[in-house]
């Protein structure tokens, strides 16, 4: 029950806020007046607890109404004086009829609001999932060459649902390192710390396309939701939304509508520019010189299809970013068209987080300008705090070139709680302890990453680097070597050219020196590979040379020169002072 403080009336529809009469707010139970008992519950012989006269007219009117917001009347003005034996054996009599049938009312209030909460209780629907796993899609087609298909997928959907509020999606990195593997989803749960597990499987059969899902409650064992999806492959930008919609769904997350706009989005509804954007991205993941070729291919061709492709323009960009560092091509062929990508894609659509990184490495990298390449990447952030790449490349690209190097490492730990998985990350932020010259630092970040996975060649280029800060020259030329089994980087050979020159290893030295010249009529190598090889070899001549040509190329190692201890051999020189600040000028908008 619930009443009216001021104008005393009581109300036995607990979903009423406000009194009908006055529209003063109503307050549970009741609320005793000047003139009424403080007790109101049978406080008094002749009468009832809800304020009514002794008196069966009243009762009778109350019991008989049909108004389910049945308002009570107030209590009558007092009765005349009786003797006390009349007056009580009336209210005795009529107070007992009156009670039973309002005994019986409560009764049936307190039955009718008890089994409602219960059954919110016992059946409302589970609390929101705050943590997923979406597993790498199964390609079930049997043909190899739709594996960009099921990649695409089920990278979408991640991204998609990163845009979930209070949800914590695990990144690419971190679950498709499973891929192909048969672990057990209590274990990946365990490992990855996620409530929910999403396991998906895609065939292909002509136009066909059937995509099977299952939602698992990880912590209990059980399947949550199971859906299958047979659509038309030229559906295919529709199924992703409407999976996206499903799965928040099944996961009892409450959008609002611009939330839920977000991770139904689509960025084409060209169905085979779709297509070529994800064999783009399948490429790009692969992160080596050819893939990076196939990738720009692909992105150019979506582009070509839908000229209004934001997507498509932001995976240009951050294809063209990368490849000088992976041999594909001299900066000043790729990162103009890095940036004219990126500010298309900005034009488009502002809030993809990825473009705003391109941008910002471009600036770092290319362009030297620090200060541009900041607002780029806490743009980026902005949007998307919970993008790992982001914290990442803003710590190695912006801030340990600033020579930030606390912050530059708090971006570094962000990154890698966000994505503990990542290979790149941890190798990153073992960077970031180099270039702040904690060298011990650096070697154990880079072990734990090289206990993930010892294959990944990039892990070696830094271990290499900090045991040769440590005066460690043995194991920094071991560290190398093995890097160059995993990869013909020219970076690496000159790395473990340097290296053997301070063990006096010089005949080993030269050789390589032979083999790095003979890479660079074939294949692009960075002017600082040369002047590092050359240099520590004593060939000090041929080293500023070549250094003069990696600024006026506008490469990316000039922007660290100054902190990079690969350089240290060369400061006596006056030279390289002279190499430092032609880079401080040469800065672009």
């Amino acid at each position: 029950m619930k009443r009216c403080p001021e104008c005393r009336r009581d109300y036995y529809d607990d979903t009423l806020l406000y009194c009908l009469e006055d529209g003063n707010a109503l307050v549970q139970g009741s609320v005793p007046s000047s003139d009424e008992p403080a007790t109101a519950i049978l406080s008094e012989p002749g009468a009832i607890a809800t304020g009514f006269r002794g008196d069966e007219g009243q009762t009778a009117a109350f019991i008989n109404t049909t108004d389910q917001t049945a308002i009570l009347p107030r209590r009558a003005e007092a009765e005349p004086q009786k003797s006390l034996g009349e007056a009580t054996e009336k209210r005795s009599f009529s107070a007992n009829r009156a009670a039973k049938p309002l005994i019986a009312g409560g009764i049936l209030v307190v039955l009718l609001v008890g089994g409602f909460f219960g059954n919110r209780y016992f059946n409302s629907p589970g609390k929101q999932i705050e943590s997923i796993a979406v597993m790498p899609f199964v390609n079930e087609s049997g043909n190899g060459d739709i594996e960009y298909l099921s990649d695409g997928m089920t990278e979408t959907l991640i991204k998609n649902l990163s845009n979930l509020p209070n949800l914590n999606v695990k990144p690419r990195s971190s679950v498709f390192r499973y891929k192909g593997k048969d672990t057990d989803l209590q274990t990946i749960a365990k490992e990855l710390n996620v409530q929910a597990i999403l396991n998906g499987r895609v065939s292909q059969r002509g136009e066909q396309l059937t995509l099977s899902l299952e939602l698992v409650d990880a912590q209990k064992d059980s399947v949550i939701w199971s859906e299958q999806y047979n659509r038309k492959q030229s559906d295919l930008v529709s199924l992703q939304s409407e999976v996206a919609r499903d799965v928040s769904s099944n996961l009892k997350a409450k959008l609002s509508g611009s939330e839920a706009a977000k991770i139904e989005k689509t960025y084409t509804t060209n169905p085979e520019a779709y297509q070529l954007y994800l064999k783009g991205r399948y490429q790009w993941n692969k992160r080596t010189s050819e893939s990076l070729k196939q990738a720009a291919e692909f992105f150019d061709q979506a582009i070509a299809i839908d000229p209004n492709y934001a997507l498509a323009y932001s995976g240009l960009a951050e294809t063209y970013v990368l490849c000088p560092n992976y041999s594909v091509a001299a900066p000043m062929e790729c990162m103009p068209k890095a940036k004219a990508a990126a500010l298309r894609a900005i034009e488009l659509d502002d809030t993809l987080a990825e473009t705003h990184v391109a941008l910002g490495i471009y600036y770092s990298n290319f362009a030297w300008n620090l200060p541009a390449s900041e607002k780029e990447f806490r743009r980026a952030i902005e949007l998307n705090p919970n993008y790992a790449t982001a914290h990442q490349q803003f710590g190695i690209e912006c801030l340990s070139v600033m020579r930030r190097f606390d912050e530059a490492i708090a971006e570094g730990k962000r990154a890698e709680e966000l994505d503990p998985a990542s290979l790149i990350i941890g190798t990153d932020l073992g960077n970031s302890f180099l270039r702040a010259r904690r060298f011990d630092e650096s070697i154990a970040q880079l072990t734990r990453v090289l206990a993930l996975d010892q294959n990944f060649w990039v892990t070696y280029w830094y271990l290499g680097q900090a045991y040769h800060g440590n005066g460690q020259y043995v194991e920094a030329a071991a560290t190398y070597r093995k890097g160059l089994t995993l990869s013909d980087n020219p970076f690496l050979k000159a790395l473990l050219i340097k290296s053997l020159s301070k063990l006096d290893e010089r005949a080993e030295a030269a050789k390589l020196l032979k083999d790095l010249e003979a890479d660079a009529e074939r294949r692009y190598v960075s002017n600082s590979a040369l002047a590092l090889a050359y240099g520590s070899l004593g060939e000090k001549d041929k080293a500023f040379a070549f250094l003069e040509k990696e600024v006026a190329d506008r490469a990316s190692r000039p922007i660290v020169f100054s902190i990079s201890l690969v350089w240290d051999d060369f400061r006596d020189d006056p030279r390289f002072a002279e190499i430092l600040r032609k880079a401080e000028q040469a800065k672009m908008d």
